[in-house]
């Protein structure tokens, strides 16, 4: 990615780096044995090329539901993972690190984001091709899994990724509960219908259920998927304040704590193994905040509306391709 004057910036480390970090730590352990792995770099075909040592991942937060138990389920009112449609992209991060590792910048991609998803195997009819067309970047999760969101993204940014991370509902919500719950404060009153989130303005410790409500509330204050990020934002800076508050990564048992309340919906490219985490962790512990930029891809119109597709947003045509 190329430098650039950033629309946005929070110098503040993303929960991303916190769950690199925690994967690398336990990959000296049992824990890492039990990380689902999965092919995500199948059949891509022509990629973008790799400049540099420096690395490139993609963090997806995904709903689905797999891992939730009943009662979870129940109070963020989104069914099972029988009765809920295919799993889609919640929250896509490109995280960038570079190649002397004293460096991070973190990207948030709107999932309304309107992109050209290529062509695909049918996820109905895996006898059909489903030819390139435009739609939500979510959407390619949904349709094709990692390796059509991966395929998506690298095709509209020129941006090599090198590795992928997934984490589900479940993962999150244990995350926040090992920790205690996280505090955030509110500028007004949220009273979501769609996420069911009701909160009044000030501050309040949300456990992980509440916090999933509030990372995904979108449709109370007229911002849509821009004012989710900015929450998610503010989000991913209290977990880091907590974590750092509790030691949790400079302590073995708390971070174990911690990173198994998430093992259970936790995925990893199939080529992420023990040995790279581990080297990514110890290049990044001493990584200060002041040298993590978080940003958010440049919006051309974020409320644009397609037929068929109903609200999405565009990219700024001449910021977001220097973004990257």
């Amino acid at each position: 990615m190329k430098a650039t004057r950033p629309i946005r910036i929070i110098t503040s480390l993303s929960v991303a780096i916190v769950a690199i970090s925690a994967i690398a730590w336990l990959g000296l352990g049992q824990v890492s044995g039990a990380i689902n792995r999965i092919d995500a770099f199948s059949n891509l075909g022509k990629r973008p090329d790799k400049p540099s040592t420096a690395l490139n991942y993609l963090l997806v937060g995904s709903d689905t539901r797999e891992g939730l138990t009943k009662e979870q389920s129940k109070l963020l009112r989104v069914g099972t993972t029988k009765s809920a449609a295919g799993a889609r992209s919640d929250t896509m991060l490109l995280v960038h690190i570079s190649k002397s590792r004293d460096k991070a910048t973190i990207i948030s991609i709107p999932r309304d984001s309107l992109v050209t998803i290529p062509e695909h195997q049918s996820s109905l009819y895996k006898d059909r091709t489903v030819g390139a067309a435009k739609g939500k970047i979510n959407a390619a999760f949904a349709w094709g899994g990692a390796p059509l969101l991966i395929q998506t993204i690298e095709n509209e940014t020129g941006v090599r990724i090198d590795h992928y991370i997934e984490i589900g509902f479940a993962g999150f919500a244990g995350m926040v509960d090992s920790l205690g719950g996280i505090e955030v404060c509110s500028k007004r009153d949220i009273n979501d219908p769609n996420s069911h989130l009701v909160m009044s303005a000030g501050v309040h410790t949300l456990d992980g259920i509440e916090a999933l409500k509030y990372v995904r509330t979108r449709d109370f204050d007229g911002m849509g998927d821009l004012g989710r990020m900015q929450r998610q934002q503010q989000f991913m800076s209290a977990v880091l304040r907590k974590v750092t508050s509790t030691g949790v990564l400079l302590n073995p048992v708390k971070l174990i704590s911690f990173f198994n309340a998430a093992i259970a919906t936790v995925k990893t490219d199939s080529q992420l193994n023990s040995s790279d985490l581990l080297t990514l962790a110890k290049q990044l512990k001493n990584l200060s905040a002041s040298k993590v930029r978080t940003l958010t891809i440049p919006l051309g119109n974020a409320n644009a509306r397609v037929a068929g597709l109903g609200s999405v947003v565009t990219w700024d045509k001449v910021l977001a391709p220097d973004l990257f």
